[in-house]
């Protein structure tokens, strides 16, 4: 994401904040959420809204103290007024409203981050953005290993074999193998490389990965010396490309491991559902014009 937007979608999401007068506790309006979160009807929003509080009931058992019913007045034509459902949302309501959009979409990957935070330090949303994209990046290629890994035992391959049909595209992307590139980069032998690189090399992993599905289930490759050919094939293929842009995947630096970043993550998200709520009762109605 690119720093500018993460600037003009900071600005936007700041201007929304308001503070309860009971409570000192900030919060956002349901109706101004929706309209920033890029949803265009109130009735597809609040679908994400609920599913947000079956998660908060599971965290905490305590959805009201982080969803507040309220009403509000808009004016409509001839001076008319008319009375609309709203909602107050504290910052863990907006984040897990967040983790329930379409990741790809550059304002739900923004306000993931953005609520995630106590700080809305621009340089903090911005490494938080990257992390999370890690993350991402990291889950799909352990989808694509295990259909890789169903794929193989289909067609004769048993476990000692598809470490070695992996180990084969290690070799082949890297110029080294994992063990190599593990001592390299001194991560333990019992620890998946995939776990401390960056999401640039994850991702090219992963596409390697998911050549190899596609061309096994296509051509209906079997046994461990074809599909092994199809996986070196691929990586090889993958390493050239970042060859030709000048990147070279075996001298990108390791990143932290991501047991640690998925820790970190569970517990921000711990400690935010702990002090955003509300402390004291909202009232049960609120108007705006």
């Amino acid at each position: 994401m690119e720093k500018g937007l993460i600037t003009e979608l900071k600005s936007r999401f700041d201007s929304m904040a308001h503070i309860d007068e009971e409570s000192g506790i900030e919060f956002w309006y349901a109706r101004e959420l929706q309209a920033a979160l890029g949803y265009s009807e109130w009735r597809n929003f609040t679908n994400a809204v609920d599913k947000a509080k079956i998660s908060c009931e599971a965290a905490t058992g305590l959805v009201s103290n982080h969803f507040v019913d309220v009403n509000k007045t808009i004016q409509m034509p001839k001076n008319a007024e008319k009375t609309i459902p709203d909602m107050k949302l504290t910052r863990y309501a907006c984040y897990l409203i967040a983790q329930n959009g379409d990741p790809r979409k550059d304002e739900i990957a923004f306000a993931q981050s953005y609520f995630a935070l106590q700080t809305r330090k621009q340089e903090l949303i911005e490494d938080r953005i990257n992390l999370i994209r890690r993350l991402e990046v990291r889950d799909r290629l352990k989808q694509s290993e295990t259909r890789l890994s169903k794929n193989i035992y289909e067609r004769g391959v048993d476990d000692a074999g598809f470490a070695r049909i992996r180990s084969a595209g290690d070799a082949a992307l890297f110029g080294r193998s994992t063990a190599s590139m593990k001592a390299h980069l001194n991560v333990r032998q019992n620890r998946p490389l995939a776990d401390f690189l960056p999401a640039l090399t994850i991702a090219a992993k992963n596409l390697a990965t998911e050549m190899t599905n596609y061309n096994t289930e296509e051509k209906d490759l079997q046994g461990e010396r074809s599909i092994t050919a199809e996986h070196v094939y691929n990586n090889r293929a993958v390493r050239n490309m970042l060859g030709q842009r000048g990147i070279k995947p075996e001298n990108l630096p390791p990143e932290e491991d991501i047991k640690k970043v998925e820790r970190r993550v569970a517990s921000e998200e711990k400690k935010l559902a702990q002090e955003s709520g509300f402390s004291k009762k909202c009232p049960d109605s609120d108007s705006e014009s």
